[in-house]
């Protein structure tokens, strides 16, 4: 989802006055930014949102969400005010912090071991190639893949702004405010922290580590403080120039203070700090921004997502078997609470972003800044014709025996006369996604069952009803037909004959809506299907 440029901004009197009060979270996260600047107006360089990314491990889709959301409340905000205040996007990189521990997804992992402690960007890169180290290359990563989305953003590293001297007036602030970061920070901490506890991190002028180490002397007259090196011996250092870094929560507010942010979201693993961020923001000079929490992504066992432990979705994992847009829905939806992000959502956000996709063109002003696909598209969402949904393609290749798009090209077609390849592209992108989706997820989990004598019965009924139907029967006269079916036959209720149907014909426990299911296959098609159930074929297979 790219940045819309201001030509292309949809400010008409229509739209502009619904933003003003629409229900959509990024309007209002934008309406509190917009109270902000009637105290304070932005400044020339205008209003300032930024992100946080940890280069610990490879970017992960969460990393994704927070420039994706970033983006939406960006884009709602410039509706607002009418494009009339400059904006602009700094994903900030804290790559100057000490690689704590080895990841678990990275090559040699015993290689990096006498690394720990050191910055990202002086950790050598595990993966070879071009960079020059292993944070290097994690924000390349993480650049390549905003870039292929066309985010407007600045990228930022915590190394070359604490090395050029960009902090240096607010960390000199810092070591002369340091009795009130420590007043805000002590209380925080368990007794046996607050003894050895300093804002500040010095990196060892020997060993090249990052060092957790007490202060000795902490001198605001020249900028400096006093330590304790590895080896014992007494050093001093200034805290300008990149030889000394904060701990991350007094980062959090030195940054915010450095550059005045003026809003940054992050997860709700840091709403409990956010308050002592806020107050070390206003203790260096600076104005706090508004914030917006929301909620962590768990992977497939309802755990937290790691980028060490490298247990979610990878970007490029996700965009092998689904579009960029289901996965922006996926961040759009309900951010502030916490779901699953594991490859079983990726069909439900495929179908959902075309099913508002759909709906979109019909709807008031006011829905339309309610619809995801606003929000996902920056104002202007495509029109995309689709005959067919994602779920419905997942079930063609399985019922079809085929991965070769061409087999299936040859159902669509049938079923919707004139649809190609050539003629409807998103189509042709979803079978791609569809045929991969399949063959990685569903097919190593198809189990076919025989059919109970009642259920035998059924679908013997259910093949002489189809048999009767013209070979160009619509879903909905097929449809019919099938309820008809499950309610003659005992069957305690109507949800078991549908289940019957999917565990039987197609291996799964859940399908698509039937009728439509045999329009795409095909009459003819479905009936040699059911004949080869009955016959006990699907199961042997």
């Amino acid at each position: 989802m790219t940045d819309t440029p201001a030509a292309s901004l949809d400010l008409s009197p229509a739209v502009v006055a619904a933003a003003h009060t629409s229900r959509a979270w990024p309007f209002e996260e934008a309406r509190k930014i917009v109270k902000r600047l009637e105290k304070k107006p932005a400044g020339p360089e205008g209003v300032l949102f930024e992100t946080g990314y940890g280069p610990s491990g490879l970017p992960h889709i969460g990393t994704f969400g927070e420039v994706a959301r970033t983006t939406m409340v960006r884009h709602a905000f410039r509706i607002l005010t009418e494009d009339a205040i400059p904006t602009r996007l700094l994903c900030f990189s804290d790559d100057l912090d000490g690689m704590r521990k080895v990841p678990d997804n990275v090559p040699d992992p015993e290689a990096l071991k006498p690394h720990l402690q050191k910055p990202l960007t002086v950790v050598p890169n595990p993966f070879g190639g071009d960079f020059e180290s292993f944070g290097a290359h994690n924000n390349a990563m993480l650049r390549r893949f905003l870039d292929t989305f066309g985010f407007d953003y600045e990228f930022a590293s915590a190394t070359d702004y604490y090395t050029s001297g960009r902090f240096d007036e607010v960390l000199l602030r810092a070591v002369a405010e340091y009795d009130a970061i420590m007043k805000v920070m002590l209380p925080t901490l368990g007794a046996e922290r607050q003894a050895t506890y300093s804002p500040f991190l010095p990196i060892s002028p020997k060993t090249g580590r990052v060092l957790y180490v007490p202060m000795k002397a902490v001198d605001a007259r020249a900028g400096t403080i006093v330590f304790d090196d590895e080896d014992g011996t007494e050093t001093e250092l200034p805290v300008t120039g990149g030889q000394v870094k904060m701990q991350w929560k007094p980062d959090f507010g030195m940054r915010w203070a450095a550059l005045g942010v003026d809003f940054e979201m992050f997860g709700k693993d840091h709403q409990t700090n956010a308050a002592i961020y806020d107050r070390i923001c206003n203790i260096l000079g600076g104005r706090a921004p508004e914030h917006f929490v929301y909620e962590l992504f768990l992977d497939d066992k309802g755990e937290k997502i790691s980028k060490s432990k490298g247990n979610g979705i990878t970007i490029d994992e996700w965009l092998k078997y689904a579009s960029p847009e289901s996965l922006s829905l996926f961040m759009f939806q309900k951010p502030r609470t916490a779901k699953r992000l594991y490859f079983d959502v990726i069909p439900r956000q495929v179908d959902d972003y075309y099913a508002f996709l759909e709906k979109y063109g019909d709807e008031d002003a006011d829905k339309q800044l309610a619809n995801p696909v606003w929000h996902i598209h920056n104002g202007t969402p495509p029109t995309v014709d689709l005959p067919v949904g994602f779920s419905m393609l997942l079930n063609l290749v399985s019922a079809s025996n085929s991965e070769d798009a061409g087999v299936l090209w040859g159902f669509i077609s049938r079923y919707a006369p004139g649809a190609t390849a050539e003629t409807h592209p998103e189509l042709d992108r979803l079978v791609g996604y569809a045929i991969d989706y399949f063959h990685d997820f569903v097919a190593p989990m198809k189990t076919f069952r025989a059919p109970s004598d009642v259920e035998r019965a059924a679908l013997a009924d259910l093949d002489a009803r189809l048999a009767a139907l013209p070979a160009d029967a619509d879903g909905e006269t097929i449809q019919n037909e099938v309820y008809a079916v499950g309610k003659e036959h005992p069957f305690e209720n109507l949800r078991d004959w549908f289940k019957a149907l999917y565990q039987v014909l197609l291996g799964q426990d859940q399908g698509p809506r039937f009728g439509n299911f045999v329009a795409l296959y095909g009459v003819n098609e479905t009936r040699a299907l059911i004949e080869k159930a009955l016959a006990g074929d699907l199961v042997t297979a």
